[in-house]
């Protein structure tokens, strides 16, 4: 994946030593565990350094020893589970998105935008939903928004400039032979799903697989994240099918609108007395 962007909107000032301990953290997740001279050559730090590194790490709890492995600790899973309890779209969609897999049957998936790319934040499988394994890595990682329905969905309401400086920053790499590669296409096509009000992601990501995307609102037009189903391509292109599965996920994506938006109100009553 392209570098990490800076988007304080800022000069970048960052410490040497978080840095290599992000870097040895990030590393340790790409290899799902590493002993020092491991780590060492694949970073190209010291044996001495990786060690004094790890055992800060291990003594704050977030990597474990395994003879002579490191892994990340479960610490990163109490931390994971408290940021997305606390996010707003998570709190009001988790139910929603519960809903939308059981009444589809396929894949539901709830989304969010952080640095640029897509995080998804819940997935619930449908009784007839396609692709287990490979919905459960996306869990677990961030990634491009211009190839997926819940991405699309987000683009489209981020504003041209912020788009763009997201398009510079990690290129329209290619999925599959129906991704968008190109930046006007792209444009065109955000432009669309305003007008109609949902995405589609026409294999552009999977081959094979389909899926319909519609972007969560706050009260002043903010997009917050996404609601998307996927499914595969003999059930979503059947055209009574599609248009359910549009039905169902721009009114999922409604009602998590209004339960935010509602939640957000000042409900205090006028005192007449």
């Amino acid at each position: 994946m392209a570098g990490r962007a800076n988007t304080g909107g800022e000069p970048s000032r960052t410490l040497k030593t978080v840095s290599r301990a992000c870097d040895i953290i990030r590393v340790l997740e790409e290899l799902d565990g590493a002993g020092v001279t491991e780590l060492a050559t694949h970073l190209d730090m010291s044996k001495s350094a990786v060690y004094s590194h790890l055992s800060t790490l291990r003594e704050e709890h977030f990597v474990v020893k395994e003879g002579d492995t490191y892994r990340l600790g479960l610490q990163f899973l109490l931390l994971g589970e408290f940021v997305r309890n606390q996010h707003v779209l998570y709190h009001h969609g988790k139910e929603e998105i519960e809903k939308l897999a059981e009444e589809t049957g396929e894949y539901a998936h709830l989304a969010t935008e952080q640095h640029g790319l897509g995080v998804n934040l819940y997935k619930v499988q449908g009784e007839k939903a396609v692709g287990r394994d490979y919905q459960t890595n996306k869990l677990q990682k961030p990634d491009y928004l211009h190839f997926s329905a819940t991405g699309k969905s987000i683009l489209a309401h981020l504003g041209d400039e912020r788009v763009e400086g997201i398009v510079d920053e990690y290129g329209l790499s290619a999925k599959t032979e129906h991704t968008i590669t190109d930046r006007d296409e792209l444009f065109a096509e955000l432009e669309q799903i305003r007008e109609q009000g949902y995405a589609t992601n026409e294999e552009e990501e999977i081959k094979g697989l389909q899926a319909i995307g519609a972007p969560v609102l706050d009260k002043d037009d903010t997009v917050l994240g996404s609601v998307s189903v996927s499914g595969p391509v003999n059930r979503m292109q059947e055209p009574a099918y599609h248009d359910r599965i549009v039905d169902a996920v721009t009114s999922t994506a409604n009602i998590i609108e209004v339960n935010i938006n509602m939640a957000d109100t000042d409900t205090d009553l006028p005192d007449f007395t």
